[in-house]
């Protein structure tokens, strides 16, 4: 056997199969091919091997005999290198070598997992941001609810003002004739916020309820309808109603309106947005910092991440996105659409995603085999007893849990979980 490492994380195999493998292999290629056919005299399964040979010929269990012993003698390779296969192999074999009674040799080309030579990883700097919530932030994050409790009442007197929503009837036209989409009756406007063609909203302005109006505006030049493009039009507006948005005031009445528990001053509402706030900040840190140094850690370190590694990754993340979509009853198209995304550019985002987790998930992997991590027996049935909780509406027992989760996958997990964890002790955070 020869074993070649290759560049971009890929190993060459040359791999001979002995005779008597290949004989094995045979006599595996015949049982399976002999259950599958009928010979006059004999049960389906129950011809003898030369009959069968007669008949149709060794050489016909050649291919079935050749992927049997490929099997054999390429896992037989990997299990004893140690070697941490991530695609399908390619094989190279010319069938005319291979003959009953003789050896053979095969190639084979396969990426593996690459070997990270990791950077520095430890005292990576991070600078965070102050997460004392400041008098406003707190006042822009009152002013938001007061913002969503605000009510539309009538406005009993005075004029049409910018910000008002108008409920009034229009009918356009142009050289004095009436033009499709024109004409429509208690339509609602907020004025100001520029739906309608530069200068209608302005010209309203004033206006009270009961009185009528001509308002004269001209159609933009790139107007999509090309036929009122850059014309004058007449609209002939009469307004029924004026309603104001009226914001509420921050009293003890407002406060208590919103049935926060234990809440029904001002003070005691401006001490709960303050703390809510800087908790909010601690927690966005937290996050920053744990993204920083992986960020950091995978940057500075050196590999080749095999392309046939990011088209799995890829392919899992597009289904994964699909799968939700449709729970959506979503059609794919649509949502490409909603995301104002072609195709391309959606796969072009998945692999960049998908190159950027692999690189960090590996980084953090190599450094937990670099500082020798380990898990005792304690930390591996905490582990279990955590997903037995997350999946308790779901009856999931601690049994259930460890039959379908191996121990091994718990340990790397919670090593892995460990590697991130040194990073974020031993940053150096400037605060």
């Amino acid at each position: 056997m020869i074993i070649d490492k290759l560049s971009g994380s890929r190993v060459h195999f040359e791999i001979t199969v002995s005779k008597d493998l290949f004989e094995h292999a045979l006599d595996h290629a015949f049982h399976e091919a002999n259950e599958k056919v009928e010979i006059k005299g004999f049960r389906k399964g129950k011809a003898p091997r030369e009959i069968f040979e007669a008949k149709y010929g060794v050489e016909s269990l050649y291919e079935e005999a050749v992927q049997h012993a490929i099997q054999e003698s390429y896992y037989e390779a990997v299990t004893e290198n140690n070697i941490d296969v991530v695609s399908q192999p390619k094989i190279d074999l010319d069938m005319a070598t291979v003959k009953r009674g003789s050896e053979f040799t095969y190639k084979i080309t396969v990426a593996v997992k690459p070997e990270v030579t990791l950077g520095q990883y430890l005292d990576i700097e991070v600078d965070l941001l102050p997460e004392e919530a400041s008098d406003l932030e707190i006042d822009a994050e009152i002013d938001r609810e007061r913002e969503k409790n605000a009510e539309m009442v009538l406005k009993e007197t005075g004029e049409l003002a910018n910000g008002d929503t108008a409920v009034f009837d229009f009918s356009g036209s142009v050289d004095g004739e009436k033009f499709p989409g024109g004409t429509a009756e208690n339509y609602e406007l907020v004025i100001g916020s520029n739906q309608f063609i530069p200068g209608f909203e302005d010209q309203m302005i004033g206006m009270k309820p009961e009185t009528e109006k001509d308002v004269v505006v001209t159609f933009p030049e790139d107007y999509h309808e090309k036929s009122l493009a850059g014309k004058e039009a007449v609209f002939a507006v009469k307004l029924h109603e004026i309603k104001e948005r009226i914001v509420p005031e921050l009293t003890d009445e407002f406060v208590k309106d919103l049935n926060l528990d234990n809440i029904s001053t001002v003070e005691e509402y401006r001490q709960s947005v303050k703390a809510r706030l800087e908790t909010e900040k601690k927690n966005q840190n937290e996050k920053h910092l744990m993204n920083t140094v992986i960020e950091k850690a995978s940057a500075n370190a050196t590999f080749d991440l095999p392309e046939e590694m990011v088209l799995e990754e890829v392919s899992k993340m597009d289904e994964n996105n699909k799968r939700q979509i449709k729970q959506y009853n979503l059609d794919f198209n649509m949502y490409l659409q909603y995301l104002g995304k072609t195709e391309e550019q959606y796969k072009a985002e998945l692999k960049d995603q998908a190159t950027k987790t692999l690189r960090q998930q590996l980084v953090i992997e190599a450094i937990g085999k670099q500082e020798n991590l380990e898990v005792s027996p304690e930390e591996i049935e905490a582990k279990y007893l955590e997903i037995v909780e997350q999946y308790k509406s779901q009856n999931v027992t601690l049994e259930q849990a460890k039959h379908a989760i191996p121990e091994s996958a718990i340990k790397d997990e919670v090593i892995y979980r460990k590697a991130i964890d040194l990073l974020i002790d031993k940053a150096k955070v400037n605060r």
